[in-house]
């Protein structure tokens, strides 16, 4: 029994990297039989102040130094007594580095015709900030006690060669009793938004599904499990390719399962905190996804079932400008374009159409046309 308890313990298999494999749900129900009822309660706090005597007891000394501690350590100590003082104004004579640094940043800022980098700071403060201590309206949608929060990062795919490998783009906190098509559905990537086809002939005509409703299938790959998303007619056993090549030749790879995603939670499946696993939907866009903590969740986090999961940090993408008028974000992507500076070409709807057709909007020269939906847009 202890040798059981033990396997779900996530003691360091590299240091500080990764994890041993643990049960989620059962790491879970050990932190819920170590606590006591008020550690896991999701109720308000409602400070209330401490008498004197239990402060003495506590602190093992006497009554008077005890008050003088309180004191001392009260929040009106930390107050200046020089009346309201504006936090942003930093002080001239001030000793601390910090705030030297933060002065010397303030004052580089006022020389910027655009303050990218305040507002970026703007941006993250408002993704973490995101539903913070929010409760719902409706009591039955309230997270219950004990549960299990997990933190996901999620890196660019490969195809963005830039960011390859490394660079996560994405964090998300999920429940361990959400499935796993839950968190599927809550990840933004840009090629679920493409439009295929070539349009030149037609503009006009361009069809407004996305890859995401014609190409559903998708898998998340945990600790030799496929999870396939299943729940359409439309889908398909993307992981079956991988499995024939991996058992077609001794390749070192075998013992591979398939399972359904929308049939398992995270609570039922096994995970290394900080090892790097597999997204990949679109047959070929292809994201790690890491799970970087999981911890219970508190009564200052989010309690609304309904916005799980919660995106707490999203990278900036940089969006692509029109070539010709360079204000508009573009619209169209040309190639072998006699018309365009260069190939590829972006442009937006209004230059395109000036550009490439006449006034009754025939087609000008040759040149292949396809929709452009620019990353930007998750901003």
């Amino acid at each position: 029994m202890a040798e059981e308890l033990l396997e779900n313990v996530p003691v360091f298999e590299v240091t500080n990297v990764t994890t041993q494999k643990i049960h989620i749900g059962s790491f879970g129900a050990l932190w819920r039989g170590c606590l006591s009822e008020c550690d896991v309660n999701l109720a308000e706090e409602n400070p209330q102040e401490v008498e004197d005597e239990q402060l003495a007891v506590e602190l093992d000394c006497h009554v008077d130094t005890a008050a003088e501690i309180k004191q001392l350590c009260s929040i009106d100590e930390l107050k200046t007594g020089e009346g309201e003082v504006d936090p942003e104004e930093i002080p001239e004579d001030t000793s601390l580095v910090t705030l030297g640094v933060r002065k010397k940043a303030v004052e580089r800022r006022k020389e910027l015709l655009i303050d990218r980098a305040c507002r970026m700071e703007t941006f993250m403060y408002e993704m973490e900030s995101r539903g913070v201590r929010t409760r719902p309206e409706d009591p039955s949608d309230m997270v219950d006690e004990g549960e299990l929060v997990l933190t996901l990062n999620l890196i660019y795919p490969m195809i963005f060669h830039k960011h390859k490998e490394y660079k996560p783009y994405e964090t998300i906190l999920v429940l361990g009793s959400q499935r796993l098509t839950e968190l599927r559905d809550s990840i933004k990537c840009i090629s679920d938004l493409q439009i295929g086809g070539e349009h030149s002939n037609n503009p006009e005509l361009a069809p407004e599904n996305i890859c995401k409703d014609l190409f559903k299938s998708a898998f998340f790959y945990f600790e030799g499990i496929f999870y396939n998303d299943m729940r359409y007619r439309e889908c398909r056993d993307l992981s079956r390719t991988i499995i024939e090549w991996a058992e077609s030749r001794d390749r070192g790879y075998s013992n591979f399962q398939i399972a359904k995603m929308e049939d398992y939670t995270f609570n039922d499946i096994k995970l290394k905190i900080g090892f790097p696993y597999l997204y990949c939907h679109q047959g070929d866009c292809e994201h790690i996804v890491t799970i970087t903590d999981i911890r219970l969740i508190h009564h200052d986090d989010c309690l609304d079932r309904n916005l799980y999961p919660l995106q707490i940090r999203k990278h900036w993408f940089c969006t692509r400008k029109c070539f010709v008028c360079k204000l508009y974000i573009a619209k169209w992507v040309t190639k072998n374009d006699s018309f365009a500076p260069d190939d590829p070409c972006f442009f937006c709807n209004v230059c395109f159409k000036m550009l490439h057709y006449d006034k009754e909007g025939n087609k000008l020269g040759d040149f292949v046309a396809h929709a452009y939906v620019d990353p930007g847009i998750f901003n």
